[in-house]
């Protein structure tokens, strides 16, 4: 009988063990460099009131590569987080995050 203990070795088992979204970390670090840092549940409440469903276990979900994250997410989260969408996928080569400026986020 075959059980996760077995199949962990496996390439198999390891082929699901890959990251599902490329922003993962960057949320992660961006949430805890804020001003004050955001908690998993306080970033999801602000992405509740964007409109997005996701709560803390979500949030969690993406920061660890598990949960897949969808064009629109991205933005909606560059938005909560305060960061621009380019830090976050990566295409942005600074370490920290590029905050943006109040003015710059509107309405």
């Amino acid at each position: 009988m075959l059980n996760g203990n077995i199949l962990a070795g496996t390439s198999a088992y390891n082929c699901h063990r890959m990251a599902r979204n490329i922003v993962g970390p960057k949320v992660r670090l961006a949430r805890k460099l804020s001003q004050p840092p955001l908690t998993q549940g306080e970033l999801a409440a602000r992405l509740q009131v964007s409109g997005l469903g996701i709560e803390q276990s979500g949030v969690s979900k993406i920061e660890q590569g598990l949960r897949p994250v969808s064009d629109a997410e991205v933005m909606v989260l560059s938005k909560a987080l305060n960061v621009t969408v380019a830090w976050l996928l990566g295409e942005d080569s600074a370490s920290t995050p590029t905050f943006k400026h109040e003015q710059e986020i509107g309405p």
